[in-house]
């Protein structure tokens, strides 16, 4: 009870700063624009500077309303927790995968998670693949899979066509509709359902006009490897994907105004709905979009939940990504002048605000043009944008500034601030700019390609044309404050620093665009789960070994071990995973391991999945990614610009070490003589002592041999002699004396400092497990 009344306390003290930021930030954003639009337009300047001011007044004024929008559904969100309903309720439910061209192996972990779907009656999941591209392996795949096959004569309707072809042939009250990529959790259908049932049972007591009529619940699009904003800017360890803003902050904060967006994936539809507006909107280009707005406009209500229950694979390069988002903006501008969303009498204000700022946010590229541009105007042509003094910007720009970047940075709980929205904007504002007036114009993309859906590249994913605009504006930028600086020291005066502020903003935002248009080479060949699963791992040597994974991917798994253990190289292991839920047996081999602090981390590639390839799939991905969740801390400017030119200037090196590195400090008898070693890994070993012969026993322990035969000279007059007789020494009885003796060192190392077990460099637990290089391959993928 004291707890519940602790919690409710936090939450009134946290609803009422939310509340308080909100309405500060509203009201300095309201004395500011009155005070552009009073006093600061230069129409005494010329008819450049009028046409610039009046551009940049007018972008400003329309931001700040689509903020204004924000902020009142985010300082107060409401989320619908899941009911409770009694199981037999449970209806039927279809699943529509829809594919078009996406490789056989994408689909099969898709519908491997489906296959894995909780449900009180399994028999009521029916799960359907929904082939526009008509291809006989997909079809065969359903086939080996036991799903159902669904395709049609032409593609007319695209996305939207096929999903109506699949209503057609389908009959269940329920749908679920997958893009190819999303892999569902097994929990979507428990989390989804009832609301469903739910709303039936609250309309069993009430009256027609009175009904809880459900249209949709979207879940949040999730990702499971890294987003380009993430990957090519060295930052997947530091920020979140960059929608995860949109589908965990912004729409379920539209639950307020039951103006929730359908995301077309990762979505559960009442067919009932769907079949009243009459079946999905097959007259935009961004279908999803449509079909949302027009389940409201007869009532639907839609709920938006921010528990991630499927993830999928972002697009893996730029002209992919400028492809998709130039589909979303000019479909999303497209459905906003088909429906009429202003003046719709069907669409309540609030919904008709929120629609407006979704239309209103593809416009991002004229306000980055008029943003960049109008400082530029200024220090390098001479040309007047905004009339004021230093004293009006500190009085009524700067506090609207600082409300504003606190108010995001604290509603959106951590996810996005106005540095990482601005360089968004900057990195896609070139490409999509002519595309989204086009559209404005009323010059529409009648057809479009599909985003590809495939493993990552080998190659870097850019050219050089992609930083041509950006390498342009920098130079003006760069221009701009070096006559900016000279204003200052020539007139004895500071008013042009806030000019001089302005492209200093800019120009880190184009360094980043750069930085961003440079790519960066992808090594790995699947994506890597942080995640702890305990393992079994199976050696011919030492039996059984119980441990934990580090990490694990579809083609491999780390392990980590306590002590250093000797296992072959030519070693083919078994890999036992186990969860609460699965258990998969493969067959692997070792392929790196490295000192980590507190143990080391042995690498494998699996060669064999055996009967277990389902299985292991699901330990994979039915969970929620691991990227992160919310921005981290100290992430400034300069530490963003350093962490990319120290990334990208670093050596790309191999580290292919097979057996562990033991260092030592340790004098030892051979048939020689003593013998003083460095370090130990089982096949080599180092020692410093002079004048040895190019052979020779050591005598680690009674009982023990190992007969050294040298190979080369290493540095500082160090030699590395191989364990000859390597094979020999694996009986049980060498086994047990060589473990007993590393143990021995490892316990005195320990005391004397530790330096058997050296702490592992960051670059260290990122290795690739299949051999790939650190430096620029120390990201996610493998």
């Amino acid at each position: 009870m004291i707890a519940e009344k602790q919690m409710n306390a936090t939450s009134r003290s946290q609803a009422f700063r939310y509340r308080s930021w909100m309405i500060l930030t509203m009201v300095l954003n309201a004395i500011y624009l009155y005070w552009r639009v009073r006093y600061t337009l230069p129409i005494e300047y010329g008819v450049i500077s009028i046409i610039a001011g009046v551009s940049l007044l007018v972008v400003e004024f329309l931001g700040a309303l689509e903020s204004l929008v924000h902020y009142f559904n985010m300082h107060r969100i409401e989320n619908h927790p899941v009911p409770e309903v009694p199981l037999h309720l449970f209806p039927d439910v279809d699943i529509f995968i829809a594919t078009y061209t996406e490789p056989i192996d994408l689909l099969y972990k898709t519908i491997n998670g489906c296959k894995y779907l909780d449900y009180p009656d399994k028999s009521k999941v029916h799960i359907h693949l929904c082939d526009d591209g008509r291809r006989p392996e997909a079809r065969q795949l359903a086939m080996e899979m036991g799903i159902n096959y669904i395709c049609r004569e032409d593609n007319k309707g695209a996305k939207a066509g096929n999903l109506n072809n699949a209503m057609s042939v389908t009959s269940a009250p329920l749908i679920v509709t997958l893009d190819a990529d999303m892999i569902p959790q097994h929990s979507f259908l428990m989390s989804c359902v009832p609301y469903f049932v739910d709303a039936d049972l609250q309309n069993a007591s009430r009256e027609d006009g009175k009904k809880l009529r459900m249209g949709f619940v979207q879940t949040p699009q999730s990702f499971y490897n890294p987003d380009l904003f993430q990957f090519f800017l060295y930052s997947e360890n530091r920020i979140p994907n960059e929608q995860d803003y949109f589908y965990k902050d912004v729409q379920v904060s539209r639950n307020r105004s039951n103006s929730v967006i359908y995301g077309g994936s990762n979505t559960m539809l009442s067919r009932a709905a769907i079949e009243d507006i009459g079946g999905f909107f097959e007259g935009a280009i961004t279908e999803d979009f449509a079909t949302g707005i027009l389940l409201q406009k007869k009532g639907y209500v839609c709920y938006a939940i921010n528990e991630v229950l499927a993830s999928g694979l972002s697009p893996t390069d730029l002209p992919n990504l400028i492809q998709q988002r130039i589909r979303w903006a000019r479909g999303c501008i497209q459905t906003g002048r088909k429906m009429h969303i202003i003046l719709s009498p069907e669409l309540s204000f609030g919904q008709k605000a929120n629609y407006w700022a979704s239309v209103w946010y593809w416009y991002a590229p004229l306000k980055r043009l008029s943003y960049i541009m109008s400082p530029i105007l200024f220090a390098v042509f001479g040309f007047m944008v905004i009339k004021c003094t230093l004293l009006e910007v500190l009085i009524f720009w700067l506090p609207m500034y600082i409300s504003s970047n606190i108010t995001l940075r604290m509603l959106s709980r951590g996810i996005r601030t106005t540095k990482w929205t601005s360089i968004y904007e900057t990195v896609l504002f070139p490409f999509m700019l002519f595309p989204v007036l086009a559209e404005f114009f009323g010059i529409s993309l009648k057809k479009f390609r599909v985003t590809k859906k495939e493993r990552v590249r080998s190659e870097k994913a850019t050219t050089v044309l992609y930083a041509i605009p950006f390498v342009l504006l920098a130079v003006l930028s760069v221009i701009g404050i070096i006559n900016c600086t000279a204003m200052i020291f020539q007139s004895g005066t500071v008013s042009p620093i806030v000019v001089l502020f302005w492209l200093s903003v800019n120009l880190f935002n184009l360094v980043m665009a750069l930085f961003f248009t440079l790519g960066r080479n992808f090594y790995r060949m699947s994506e890597r789960v942080a995640a702890v699963v305990e393992c079994r791992l199976g050696t011919n040597a030492h039996g059984v070994i119980h441990c934990e994974t580090t990490d694990f991917s579809e083609t491999g798994v780390a392990l980590f071990l306590k002590k250093p253990t000797d296992i072959d190289e030519n070693e083919t292991v078994n890999l036992h995973l186990l969860t609460d839920r699965y258990s998969a047996k493969l067959k692997g081999r070792i392929v790196h391991v490295s000192a980590i602090p507190g143990g080391w981390k042995y690498a494998f590639l699996i060669t064999d999945y055996g009967d277990s390839k389902s299985q292991y799939l699901q330990i994979v991905y039915d969970r929620v990614p691991t990227l992160p969740t919310d921005l981290k801390k100290a992430q400034g400017s300069y530490n963003d610009i350093r962490r990319n030119i120290t990334r990208r200037t670093q050596g790309v090196f191999y580290q292919n070490r097979r057996y562990p590195r033991i260092n030592m400090d340790e004098t030892i008898h051979s048939d020689y003589g003593p013998v003083h070693l460095i370090n130990f890994n089982y096949k080599y070993v180092v020692t410093d002592s002079p004048d040895l012969p190019n052979e020779l026993y050591l005598h680690p322990v009674e009982g023990l041999a190992l007969l050294c035969r040298y190979e080369r000279d290493v540095q500082d007059g160090k030699k590395l002699y191989a364990v000859a007789n390597y094979d020999d020494i694996h009986n049980a009885e060498a086994s047990r004396l060589l473990r007993e003796w590393v143990d021995q060192i490892l316990r005195k190392e320990s005391v004397l400092g530790n330096k058997s077990m050296p702490s592992a460099r960051s670059s260290d637990l990122a290795l690739n497990i299949l051999g790939a290089p650190q430096g620029q391959g120390g990201g996610l993928k493998q």
